[in-house]
């Protein structure tokens, strides 16, 4: 734990004439106060103050700020009282003491009517003084640093949390660095295979082209030594969430987006921003529609600065920015840039904007309005910069995410609109479908009799609603193209079983397998839903012989009654080797579970519903179907060499879907028949050692448990 003379020493470096004893008497204190209490990982509690206070002073905050977050949780959780901290360090400190301990008491959330009354309250509180929202920013960083001691459900909780309100809020008031890193820390939590999914994909970028941070930090300094200015060159890989949100927003795979690395250039003047700018420009080819000039258009929190992207080394695309030392230090700390120090002197920064104002104004405009929706919906259009708020012609709003289309803003209205989409005015101007939709613009959708979704407007939507409407529709429009493929698909698989196909045997087929129709039978086996092997199997069952001596699939558990029947479980998917519970259902008999599966927490208080049961000694049928998850690199040949790998493990593809597309690659859930957990082994085994599979598990839903 920093010990107080460490964060004295801290605060010195830009405050030299900090009043030390205040602070150490603060330290003491809030130490003596939290004596005796631990946090989850089994630290002292007064580790976590420090921390925050530590934060605060790498942001080079004043004393009062600093001896605030070293109290901040001493009014709520220990003795001391509002009294005593006032008698001993002050009114302005008890204050904000109090400020954060009844912002901490609002216990924000992401729900309805809550929300819009907790960011009423959470902007109330801002509004009186900003220090207390940076000590709670800087408490919920250090806890989110620190969330993997909490348990699973609380750290999903605070994520959500930090994700919907503080990591925007943090952004909002121009402290970039720590919403970025807020945001990565909740997708950890939120979406880990997501995160991971990045990161080795980073490493194996680096793998294959070095170190290409170091290498164009290199070439761009050289060019700044041709050019004769003076520089300082930054460069590194972009967060993970930061980019899994590009890959959402633009639908394109990792390997096609053109800011993964970020590299900044900070100079003196703003004169040499742009001779900078000329510098890169002649030595690199500057991407089309990828230039801002924040200089001389800031954005309304402050931010200064030149964006550019630039075809690097190897044809990579890299983002620049281009800013001088004052941009700089309002584009890392923001609102804590009107703290900051110089030479030990408190120093006011031009370019700082103080985001108090814009609270205060929102705040008053709004203090006389009770209307909860009025004010959320006002918040949101001015903070979250995530998402888009625009308006029907009618004045009802419709919240998108940030690139939503007209096409997107159709579908969220009503699928009816969407279908029959046929143009759109923004603002009264007619538009493109494909035009980006901003905040506050109204839209009005024109729909026309007998106009239908394209194919094209899957690559055009951004909103998952839109893009399953649009595929419902295309895909019963290809119903008599996947009726023709089913068809001849099941006239082979009779040819090869001996039989001859014929109406009344699909027809059969159809009601034997609960699916309609002969042509409805015929449109899932053309769109890969069922297998031609299944209609066979429905009208003719005999034909699946097997070799003597394997254990009758009708007998394969052993532990029920001779009355009793059984069915594996579809939420874990059980097979032989691997130990059982069986479940009784009324009327269904027993449904299988693996002993690890999640969905028995739901029966724990059933206990006599459960029969002990095992598997049956012996070689079991490959009968016991396992969905495997797997994400393959969109390239010639792929798919069809993981099929021939499961053929080879003799295991039979009964099933597969396609559940994402992407540029780069695919995810697929395979269903595979399989004899027992040796079984499975093999093939699992066999699928991972293949270089262009990058993720490979299991799929288990405890959802699919039944009734």
């Amino acid at each position: 734990m920093t010990t107080a003379d460490d964060l004295i020493a801290l605060v010195r470096t830009y405050n030299p004439r900090t009043n030390s004893a205040l602070i150490a008497d603060a330290y003491a204190f809030g130490d003596q106060m939290h004596e005796g209490q631990f946090r989850h990982s089994g630290e002292k509690y007064f580790t976590h103050p420090v921390a925050v206070a530590e934060s605060l002073a790498k942001m080079q905050m004043d004393d009062a700020t600093i001896i605030t977050a070293l109290l901040h949780d001493t009014i709520e959780d220990t003795p001391a009282s509002f009294a005593i901290v006032q008698k001993r360090f002050g009114q302005e400190i008890a204050e904000l003491v109090d400020g954060v301990t009844k912002l901490t008491n609002l216990q924000l959330n992401s729900r309805e009517t809550k929300e819009a009354e907790n960011f009423r309250k959470l902007f109330m509180a801002t509004s009186r003084d900003l220090r207390v929202t940076l000590v709670k920013l800087a408490d919920r960083l250090h806890n989110m640093r620190t969330i993997r001691s909490m348990r699973p459900e609380k750290q999903a909780q605070k994520s959500r949390e930090t994700m919907d309100i503080y990591a925007p809020l943090a952004g909002r008031m121009g402290m970039q660095w720590m919403r970025e890193e807020l945001e990565d820390l909740a997708f950890r939590v939120l979406n880990p295979e997501a995160r991971n999914s990045i990161i080795r994909r980073f490493i194996m970028l680096q793998r294959e082209s070095g170190d290409v941070v170091n290498r164009i930090t290199s070439d761009i300094r050289v060019e700044l030594e041709r050019a004769d200015i003076d520089a300082e060159v930054m460069g590194r890989a972009k967060k993970p969430y930061s980019v899994w949100r590009k890959m959402q927003e633009k639908d394109q795979g990792f390997s096609r987006l053109s800011d993964i690395y970020g590299f900044r250039i900070v100079t003196a003047t703003e004169g040499d921003c742009y001779r900078i700018l000329g510098a890169i420009h002649q030595r690199w080819r500057a991407v089309p529609g990828r230039f801002k000039d924040y200089i001389s258009q800031p954005k309304t929190n402050g931010y200064r600065s030149i964006h550019t992207t630039v075809s690097g080394r190897d044809g990579r695309r890299v983002e620049v920015q281009i800013r001088t030392r004052e941009m700089h230090e309002v584009a890392e700390t923001g609102v804590a840039a009107h703290w900051s120090y110089k030479n030990g002197e408190r120093v006011e920064n031009r370019f700082a904007v103080d985001p108090v104002k814009w609270i205060s104004a929102l705040t008053e405009r709004l203090e006389d309005d009770e209307d909860h929706d009025a004010f959320l919906e006002a918040v949101k259009l001015e903070m979250y910069t995530d998402q888009v708020f625009c308006f029907t012609p009618k004045g009802e709003v419709i919240k998108l995410p940030r690139g939503a289309t007209p096409i997107d803003f159709a579908y969220a209205i009503h699928t009816r609109i969407g279908t029959t989409c046929q143009g759109a005015k923004v603002d009264g101007l007619r538009v493109p479908l494909w035009t980006r939709l901003k905040n506050g613009q109204s839209v009005e959708i024109i729909t026309a009799a007998g106009q239908t979704p394209q194919s094209t407007w899957i690559d055009i939507a951004v909103t998952g609603r839109a893009k399953t409407a649009i595929r419902k529709f295309l895909r019963e429009e290809d119903r008599d193209r996947y009726v023709r493929l089913g068809r001849e698909l099941v006239r082979v698989a009779f040819e090869n079983a001996g039989k001859k196909m014929t109406e009344k045997a699909l027809r059969t087929a159809a009601k034997t397998l609960a699916m309609g129709s002969a042509d409805d039978m015929l449109a899932s086996l053309g769109s890969a839903e069922i297998s031609a092997r299944d209609i066979v199997r429905a009208i003719y069952p005999d034909l699946d012989t097997r070799p003597t001596g394997e254990v009758d699939a009708s007998r394969a558990v052993v532990g029920l009654r001779d009355d009793q029947k059984f069915q594996r479980a579809a939420c874990c998917q059980p097979v032989p080797g691997e130990r059982i519970i069986g479940i009784t259902y009324r009327g269904q008999g027993v449904r299988v579970h693996a002993i690890d599966c999640e969905a028995l927490v739901d029966y724990e208080d059933q206990l006599d519903r459960w029969v002990d049961l095992r598997w049956q000694e012996g070689q079991h049928k490959p009968v016991h179907a396992v969905t495997l998850d797997i994400s393959i690199t969109n390239d010639a040949g792929v798919l069809g060499r993981i099929c021939t790998l499961i053929g080879e493990q003799d295991a039979n593809i009964s099933d597969l879907k396609f559940i994402d597309r992407k540029p780069d690659y695919f995810r697929l859930l395979i269903d595979v028949d399989l004899r027992d957990a040796d079984h499975l082994h093999r093939v699992v085994t066999a699928i991972e050692a293949d270089s262009n599979v990058s993720n490979l598990s299991r799929q288990r839903d405890p959802g699919q448990s039944g009734a």
